[in-house]
C-alpha cells in the first residue's frame, strides 16, 4: 500500500546503537494486509500509541503478531503471546513473508489489528506507552498467580518493571507488598507507590532469616546470573510460588532442591501478557487511577536516553515523545 507518509525511525544498526547510537533513518515497513493498521506515533516507550478507525487513539505492545490459527492450541485459547508457530515482537523479528517487525522509535509503525489497542480516554499517552510492556509484564504474572486479597506478595527489583509490580499488586487488592531491592536509595519511593516492606539486602545481612516464610508470591525482575535465588526462595510460604520476568543472559543460579521440596513451592516464568491481558490491565487502570512513575523526552533524544537508561537515571521509566505528532 502507497502512502503519503515516510516510515523513519532511530535504527539500530550495530551492537553500538546499545550505547547510544542508534541511526534516523527511513526502513521499509511489513508488507500491507487488509489486517493491518498503520499508526503514527506520538509516544514511544518500546512501544508505539496513538490510531483503529482513523483518528482513534491506540497502543501497541511488545509482540506484533502472531499465527491466530484455530488449530494453534495458544492462539485459540487466548495466550496468544506464548505462540510457538508464528510469534512476531515489535521490535527486531520477522513477520512470517520476511518482512522486519520495527519498534516504536519512529514516526509511523505498521502491523496487525488484532495487536492493536484502544486506549481509554481516562489514561494518558505517556502513560499507557510503558504500560502496554512494562506494565502488562508484571500484571500478568500477578494476576495468574492469584494476588489478591488473602496474598502476601514480593517485589525484587525496583525499577521500570518492578515500579509497575508494586502499583499493580497494590491495586489487584494484596494484603502486603513487600519491595526487595539491594540498595536503601529507592525504598521511600517504593513505599510511596504502596509497598508496605522494603528489604535491603545490601544493607541486612540476615535479611532471609529475618523475613523467611513471609509472602505468598514473589515476582523477581532482575536479570542478574549472580542473584540470590535460594535466599529468595526462603521468603516463600508453604505452597508459595516465584515467577521469573527478568531475563539474564546467562544461567540461572543453582539452588539446593530441597528448597522447593521442603514447603513444596514453585517456580516459574513469565512473558509479557496476552491482548485479554492488555485489555484487563487498562481496565483496572482506570478503575484504580493508577498513574506510572515516568520522565518524558523528546524522540530526537533515544540515544541519549539510551545512555541514561543504562545508567540506572530513569524515574522510573523514559517515555519518548514525538514532537512532530504531538502538535
Amino acid at each position: 500500500m502507497s502512502t503519503e507518509y515516510q516510515f523513519q525511525g532511530w535504527m539500530g544498526l550495530d551492537p553500538s546503537a546499545a550505547e547510544g547510537n542508534m541511526k534516523w533513518q527511513s526502513y521499509e515497513p511489513k508488507a500491507w494486509q487488509e489486517t493491518d493498521v498503520d499508526i503514527e506515533i506520538t509516544h514511544t516507550a518500546s512501544e508505539p500509541t496513538s490510531c483503529h478507525s482513523i483518528g482513534d487513539r491506540v497502543g501497541v505492545g511488545a509482540q506484533s503478531s502472531s499465527c491466530l490459527r484455530p488449530d494453534c492450541e495458544e492462539c485459540s485459547n487466548g495466550i496468544e503471546n506464548h505462540c510457538s508457530i508464528a510469534n512476531v515482537n515489535t521490535y527486531g523479528d520477522k513477520y512470517p513473508d520476511g518482512s522486519k517487525s520495527y519498534g516504536g522509535y519512529a514516526d509511523y509503525w505498521r502491523g496487525p489489528s488484532h495487536f492493536v489497542f484502544q486506549i481509554p480516554e481516562q489514561i494518558s499517552s505517556e502513560d499507557a506507552a510503558p504500560m502496554l510492556c512494562y506494565g502488562v509484564t508484571l500484571y500478568s504474572p500477578l494476576k495468574r498467580n492469584g494476588c489478591g486479597p488473602g496474598k502476601k506478595v514480593g517485589i525484587i527489583g525496583i525499577g521500570g518493571l518492578g515500579h509497575f509490580g508494586i502499583l499493580y499488586a497494590k491495586a489487584l487488592g494484596a494484603d502486603k507488598i513487600v519491595a526487595i531491592s539491594r540498595k536503601a536509595n529507592k525504598k521511600d519511593d517504593a513505599l510511596k507507590f504502596g509497598a508496605d516492606e522494603y528489604i535491603s539486602t545490601d544493607e541486612d545481612s540476615k535479611w532471609p532469616e529475618n523475613h523467611a516464610r513471609s509472602v505468598d508470591l514473589l515476582i523477581s525482575t532482575v536479570s542478574s546470573p549472580n542473584m540470590p535465588l535460594e535466599q529468595y526462595l526462603q521468603l516463600l510460604r508453604v505452597h508459595g510460588t516465584f515467577i521469573q520476568v527478568g531475563a539474564p543472559e546467562d544461567k540461572m543460579p543453582a539452588f539446593n532442591a530441597f528448597a522447593l521440596i521442603a514447603k513444596g513451592v514453585k517456580i516459574g516464568g513469565s512473558a509479557i501478557g496476552s491482548p485479554r491481558e492488555i485489555r484487563e490491565m487498562l481496565d483496572l487502570t482506570v478503575k484504580k487511577n493508577i498513574k506510572p512513575w515516568i520522565n518524558t523526552r523528546p524522540l530526537k533524544e533515544a540515544n541519549q536516553a539510551v545512555v541514561d537508561m543504562d545508567a540506572n537515571k530513569a524515574r522510573y521509566r523514559y517515555v519518548l515523545v514525538n514532537e512532530a505528532h504531538t502538535k
